[in-house]
């Protein structure tokens, strides 16, 4: 089968195209025709080892010494099962899936093997492979990290970088639950933003969020270029900040929670399991949660995806079409 691999760190020129054996599901496993997958954040810091410091070792025994131990990248996928181990109950043969592959990585090939019980879900039948392999990670960090705020109905929730994958679908998960969201991102994006349900859009470039009169009871730091100084001005006295990238606490964070009713949560990997999956695909059917598709490229153009991607710049995801002459 074709297979992207990285035999060692870098650009995006490290990713190369191979030929590989097609895996065999073992007795709980299905394995899936991969029909499309993402480029994604984690994607890029692991092709390029781009890490903070303080997690350098911690990273490298993960990842690998010298050179990467998993040299197949990926980490959400959609496609169709094609045969299945013999103890498997949850699916059969034929059906269209979608699926999160965080802890082993490996959606960029045409062949993947799943464990059944891990997070993966029957794909929307409103929506297309593209699509769904865009859910697993954004969609589902969002929800974890809402959920775990305790996100009610009538709460203001600020989300900074409203317009990435994960922004965008926190954005239209507040609505969902009945919040009032202010949604922060660059001017190019306002009117889009606001397509998605926020109430109300600030244009980073233009306006500071720190310095008005409203106050919130959830702010959503989706991409981590806003200061906590400022983000704290605008918390409400016993509300919650989220931060789905910076995984270790400064010295004011934890000066804040200890003296202070406001509370912190911080980048963490949302649990892998299929009840998130399931969920966010009955509200894909319901009309609920729509699926933002900034670029496709094919499987042969990943170097070129990278590349767009490490730019930082992408408005909601980039999908990579695994199986060329069906991209839908």
């Amino acid at each position: 089968m074709k297979t992207i691999v990285y035999k060692k760190y870098g650009p995006p020129d490290v990713l190369q195209l191979k030929k590989t054996a097609e895996p065999i599901p073992k007795d709980h496993e299905i394995l899936v025709k991969v029909k499309a997958t993402t480029v994604t954040a984690a994607d890029i810091r692991a092709r390029s080892f781009t890490v903070p410091a303080f997690f350098w070792l911690p990273a490298r025994i993960t990842l690998g010494f010298r050179q990467p131990k998993k040299e197949v990248l990926g980490v959400e996928l959609a496609g169709e099962i094609v045969s299945v181990g013999k103890d498997v109950k949850r699916f059969k043969e034929g059906d269209q899936v979608f699926a999160a592959s965080l802890e082993e990585f490996g959606a960029y090939a045409e062949y993947k093997c799943l464990s059944e019980d891990g997070p993966v879900s029957i794909k929307p039948s409103n929506i297309s492979y593209a699509e769904a392999a865009a859910i697993p990670i954004g969609a589902r960090t969002a929800l974890y990290f809402l959920r775990k705020a305790k996100i009610q109905s009538g709460q203001k929730v600020l989300i900074y970088g409203a317009s990435g994958s994960v922004g965008s679908y926190a954005v239209q998960i507040a609505k969902y639950f009945g919040a009032n969201v202010t949604g922060v991102c660059s001017t190019s994006n306002l009117e889009w933003v606001k397509s998605l349900g926020a109430d109300k859009v600030i244009d980073y470039t233009s306006e500071d969020f720190s310095t008005g009169a409203e106050l919130y009871d959830v702010i959503f730091e989706a991409v981590n270029k806003s200061s906590f100084t400022d983000c704290i001005k605008v918390l409400k006295k016993d509300g919650t900040y989220i931060n789905i990238t910076e995984p270790l606490p400064s010295f004011l964070m934890l000066w804040t929670t200890l003296t202070t009713g406001k509370k912190l949560i911080l980048s963490r990997n949302a649990p892998e399991t299929p009840e998130a999956l399931n969920f966010l695909g009955e509200l894909v059917e319901m009309g609920k949660l729509k699926v933002i598709i900034d670029r496709s490229f094919d499987f042969e153009e990943i170097v070129e995806a990278h590349r767009y991607v490490e730019k930082g710049h992408k408005k909601g995801n980039v999908i990579i079409n695994v199986e060329l002459h069906n991209k839908s």
